[in-house]
């Protein structure tokens, strides 16, 4: 079979990926104590204190994971070439299951060492002579190895989500790689000398140059119930201490229900109403029944209140979405990052600003981005070329180091596809045989 390789990823990081686990490393078996004489206790030395967690060590810690882009030109041909691996695999009658009660401790022998050596060999995150044994560092490593790739947080023990993922049958794991094929297939995006990736179901957004990436950020992307959306755009600006335009579906539900409840709402979050040519009008006289759809528009004036945080980065396209700051930069700490309306906050966003005007480095580096946000005015910078994004939604990719990655299918999109995809075929090929649709399936 075609051997997929899976390169070694530095263990010691700082910050887990999406759907990381919080889950502490297993011990080592501790060693018989020696003994020594009885004397006086000794004063124990206290535990450092972990490194708080901030915008600019999770995304070193992001970037830490790999230089190798999630989409270039070469990933939908490297897509094939996994899911044909994975399905040389399922042929030889796919990868062991490993029981739901399995328990493994490094240097204490279980009853399914070997079989968890098996599974970890055959997506090659084990090296083939390991094939034997109880549960050790290799392993561990092993392990450490199969989480990176499965947005995991790499602790090395076999974890009850770990167990999981190693559980998902090798068939479901080639349609996962071709239904991200399908859509990727289906995109038309123009790669530039620099370019942006937001990729869904991973939670993260790459700042690509040179094809390598230079910036790897913790993005918060749509709920389940407001998913966000797959598109191509052009970034074209960035807006520092941005105001915020309430969608018109949020007027009418969120704001309204808001209002109906609390009349004070408006004014506590810095909020307006305006009319149609933008003047400002008296909240008490708007229906905010929710049963009609908005006739004027809600805008929050910039600060620290602003949903938008102090940083918007402009990308016209159909959907109205972009991609911004937060004020609430804590949700960047947590594993299950689904939790916008469709737009897409970016934990770190400043650099990424910074980035992306670094073409004009002289007038707008960090440092100044920094020193005008702190003024509190409202500034909209124009990029001088304008960079390429994509949003897209790959639950399996596989990169230019052979490293194939998996991610859990938050939206249920892979499921939908292939139905509608088979659904499709069915049709086309019933239409072959009938006089009157045969052009159909030309």
């Amino acid at each position: 079979m075609p051997k997929i390789k899976i390169v070694a990823v530095a263990t010691l990081l700082v910050a887990a990926p999406a759907f990381g686990e919080s889950v502490s490393p297993t011990s080592p078996a501790p060693a018989k104590p020696a003994t020594v004489p009885a004397g006086p206790a000794r004063p124990t030395a206290s535990k450092p204190a972990a490194p708080a967690s901030t915008p600019e060590s999770r995304s070193a810690a992001a970037l830490a994971l790999s230089h190798e882009p999630t989409y270039d030109e070469g990933t939908a041909e490297r897509m094939k070439e996994a899911a044909l691996s994975y399905t040389d695999i399922a042929v030889r009658g796919g990868w062991p299951t490993i029981a739901n009660d399995a328990k493994f401790a490094i240097g204490v022998a279980g009853a399914n060492d070997d079989v968890l050596r098996k599974r970890l060999i055959m997506t090659g995150d084990l090296a083939d002579d390991k094939t034997t044994g109880a549960f050790d560092d290799a392993v561990a490593e092993a392990v450490k190895r199969f989480q990176v790739r499965h947005g995991l947080a790499p602790t090395g023990s076999v974890t009850p989500r770990t167990l999981a993922a190693l559980n998902v049958p090798v068939q479901k794991r080639i349609k996962q790689l071709e239904a991200s094929l399908e859509r990727l297939e289906s995109m038309n995006f123009t790669f530039g000398q620099r370019y942006v990736v937001v990729n869904i179901p991973a939670t993260f957004a790459e700042a690509v140059e040179e094809d390598k990436v230079v910036r790897r950020y913790r993005v918060i992307v749509g709920k389940t119930e407001k998913p966000a959306p797959t598109l191509t755009a052009e970034i074209t600006g960035v807006v520092l201490n941005p105001t915020w335009t309430v969608p018109s579906s949020i007027a009418k539900s969120e704001i309204s229900a808001h209002m109906r409840r609390d009349p004070s709402y408006l004014s506590r979050m810095h909020m307006e109403v305006l009319d149609a040519h933008e003047n400002p009008i008296d909240p008490q006289s708007v229906d905010w029944s929710g049963a009609h759809t908005p006739n004027f528009t809600v805008r929050q004036q910039n600060g620290a209140w602003n949903a938008l945080g102090t940083v918007k980065i402009d990308m016209p396209n159909p959907y109205s979405v972009y991609m911004h700051d937060t004020n609430q930069r804590s949700l960047f700490n947590d594993d299950y990052r689904f939790d916008s309306h469709g737009c897409s906050r970016v934990d770190n966003v400043r650099d990424l600003a910074a980035w992306l005007l670094s073409e004009e480095v002289a007038k707008w580096n960090r440092a100044a981005i920094d020193a005008a946000i702190e003024t509190g005015v409202h500034q909209e910078i124009p990029l001088p070329r304008k960079v390429p994004v994509a949003w897209i939604y790959l639950t399996a990719w596989m990169t230019r180091d052979q490293t194939v990655q998996f991610r859990n299918d938050i939206y249920d999109q892979d499921e939908q596809l292939l139905e509608a995809t088979a659904e499709e075929a069915a049709f086309l090929n019933q239409a072959a045989n009938h006089p009157l649709t045969a052009h159909l399936a030309q």
